[in-house]
């Protein structure tokens, strides 16, 4: 590796920051001539300088030749941003290779810019540098370099990878699902398919650096990449904005995005995590916990709980005097079946006597059902007949969840329960809004209904689910995963409710005292 004088690194910083200048400059220019539907579509978000750098920061020095992949490369600025980095490296290292791939050949001329701009760079640096731009499909691309020499010459993997993947969905029977499932790569987005093919890339100690949704951290959908990435690869940061707005700013883009940091094959140890309203903050936060606080060894769905602060991690520790799996209570959780759209012409606004009362979210009032809800936009009730016996339940004691908030809402967890005391009839639909908690397809006892009811609507589960989640949407998958109070303790707790659960303060109190 090359040690730099002093003098040396203040021209190289120099020449950095008008590297710097020069590509955002070009990103703004290419951004001008997308089309805005298109790049929404494909998911088409090129990344700002600021967001760029802090990427390009969180990579370690590494002696010898670094040989980076950018996947999705757009005008350059990622690798540029690394280039600028490893300037700044007190030891750099004798050259850089890039291989950068954008499918989109309106980024050519660009790109071609910017790896003159970086050879230039290094140039003054002291440092070799190599870089091609190849307008390929990088799951094509990946996939046939995977199937032809997985077991090739070094010379072909890469030491480093940084990415800004396009976010779009795979259809299940497309050519580019069936290229993945080649390389053993299972995945429903093509942000989470380019992260696995390049781990697949990384040789052994090979570091990635990743800004993506934070939608992966938990769910059904991305669990086969989750297991396969947390089997190959260490966390060894996680980057979360506080603000779903402040990343991609100039495009609008509303999404809760996560920066990663991995190692391959690393140890696991501890996990920083910083957090801050937008990659320019200078008030971020820091905070190292435990490897076993972000990746449970126990968990089957394999999540990934980001605690960003010492407020999150008192939270983590609290709910982690809860450790009864839900099966373990005897207690199972589905997604209501009522589809409105399939069931429309059994749907009544009002109920006569072949119906009976349909559930929505929209029923759910102070921690019961209230039913039903005059004027409202919802149907109230769904005819009883053979074509929809089977997708009501017999009418019991549930407790339901809904699957969805608004994003303005104050809670992600909110739960009801239902009581058929309070209607009288001997079956019940449940619409696909909301997740219902019962006991082999039927209700529950009164008590432990209400004492999970309780305990699904605490500030501390509410916070929890912040830690895995970053959506609004609760699966039924989410409230599987996540311990629960012991049979005895619901039932002490559900024992104090009437007909109406308590306010939040009353109900965090009882939760809180279950937790010390």
């Amino acid at each position: 590796m090359l040690t730099m004088p002093t003098d040396v690194q203040e021209i190289a910083a120099d020449v950095s920051a008008d590297l710097a200048e020069r590509v955002e400059a070009y990103r703004r220019d290419a951004t001008q001539k997308l089309d805005p539907s298109q790049r929404s579509m494909l998911g088409q978000f090129l990344t700002p300088w600021p967001i760029a750098r802090l990427m390009g920061s969180m990579f370690r020095p590494q002696a010898g030749s670094v040989r980076l992949l950018d996947a999705g490369a757009g005008v350059g600025s990622l690798f540029a941003a690394f280039v600028a980095e490893i300037c700044s490296w007190p030891e750099r290292p004798e050259g850089v290779s890039v291989t950068a791939y954008e499918v989109d050949q309106t980024f050519a001329d660009y790109l071609d810019a910017t790896l003159k701009e970086c050879r230039r760079v290094c140039r003054k640096g002291g440092m070799g540098f190599v870089g091609r731009a190849l307008t390929e499909d990088f799951i094509r691309a990946g996939a046939d370099l995977l199937g032809g020499q997985l077991f090739g010459p070094p010379s072909r993997r890469f030491t480093c990878a940084i990415l800004n993947p396009p976010y779009h969905k795979i259809n299940s029977d497309s050519q580019t699902r069936r290229r993945l499932r080649a390389t053993g790569i299972e995945t429903s987005n093509l942000y989470s398919a380019f992260l696995a093919l390049a781990v697949k890339l990384l040789e052994s100690g090979g570091q990635l650096v990743a800004i993506t949704p934070r939608s992966f951290c938990n769910g059904p959908y991305f669990k086969p990449f989750r297991k396969a990435f947390l089997r190959d690869m260490s966390i060894q940061r996680i980057h979360v904005f506080h603000s779903r707005d402040r990343a991609f700013r100039e495009d609008e883009v509303l999404q809760e995005n996560v920066i990663l940091h991995a190692v391959k094959g690393a140890a696991r140890a501890r996990v920083t995590i910083t957090a801050s309203l937008g990659a320019d903050d200078p008030e971020m936060t820091c905070q190292e916990v435990d490897y076993s606080r972000v990746v449970r060894t126990d968990d089957p769905e394999a999540f990934i709980r980001i605690v960003t602060d010492e407020d999150a991690d008192e939270v983590a520790q609290q709910i982690g005097a809860f450790t009864t799996p839900l099966d373990e209570l005897g207690i199972a959780v589905s997604t209501g079946r009522v589809v409105d759209f399939r069931a429309k012409p059994y749907l009544r606004a009002v109920a006569d006597e072949r119906c009976v009362p349909l559930i929505y979210p929209c029923h759910l009032k102070a921690g019961f059902v209230a039913w039903p809800k005059a004027n409202g936009k919802k149907p109230n009730a769904i005819v009883r007949t053979g074509r929809t016996e089977n997708i009501l339940v017999p009418s019991a004691v549930y407790v339901l969840v809904k699957r969805f908030s608004a994003k303005e809402e104050r809670r992600r967890i909110v739960a009801a329960v239902y009581a058929p005391a309070r209607l009288s009839t001997d079956y019940v639909g449940f619409e696909n809004h909301l997740n219902y908690f019962h006991r082999n397809g039927r209700g529950l006892p009164e008590a432990l209904a209400k004492g999970l009811a309780v305990y699904l609507n605490s500030s501390l589960v509410d916070d929890y689910f912040r830690q895995f989640s970053g959506h609004t949407q609760v699966n039924a998958t989410d409230l599987r995963s996540l311990r629960y109070p012991t049979k005895a303790q619901l039932e002490a707790w559900g024992s104090q409710i009437g007909d109406a659960l308590p306010c939040q303060e009353v109900i965090d109190c009882i939760v809180g005292r279950g937790a010390r």
